[in-house]
């Protein structure tokens, strides 16, 4: 489903990464247990909600090529990005909607992304995201939206 978001700020950790030679399924997982384990959402100023928000953007080029991603929470400002943190805008876009549903341990998410890669949507490769809200806390039947921006 096309929707166009308006532009919104985070802030979080990052790592950059690539999906060669399974990269990412390294780093990605790492980033994540750093941001559950040092309690990184507590540690964000000017919250606005407690979705988290798990970021691809800075591709290099398509996805094969390097990209940076970003785990973080929506904020009504970057006036006060903590050391060690970074802050992101993501700028107004047109996405395409997709809704990853089922169980977490199922690699719903991960399966979501394949189904993308293998589609032929018209990718600006300007900042992709997915949305941990409530609706992904139940891990045996989680939805997690991504959206993809395209043209």
């Amino acid at each position: 489903m096309k929707t166009t978001i308006e532009k919104f700020f985070v802030i979080g950790i990052s790592v950059r990464t690539t999906n060669e030679g399974g990269q990412a399924a390294k780093d990605i997982p790492q980033l994540w247990e750093k941001f559950i384990t040092e309690n990184i959402a507590a540690k964000i100023p000017s919250k606005v909600s407690d979705s988290v928000y798990g970021i691809y953007t800075e591709y290099e080029g398509d996805y094969t090529q390097p990209y940076t991603t970003v785990l973080g929470c929506k904020v009504s400002s970057l006036d006060n990005i903590p050391d060690g943190f970074i802050g992101l805008t993501i700028k107004a876009d047109n996405y395409e909607k997709y809704t990853a549903k089922g169980k977490m341990s199922d690699d719903i998410v991960y399966k979501k992304w394949t189904e993308i890669w293998q589609s032929n949507l018209n990718r600006t490769y300007l900042a992709d995201f997915e949305v941990y809200g409530e609706r992904s806390v139940d891990m045996d039947n989680a939805e997690v939206d991504i959206f993809i921006s395209v043209k």
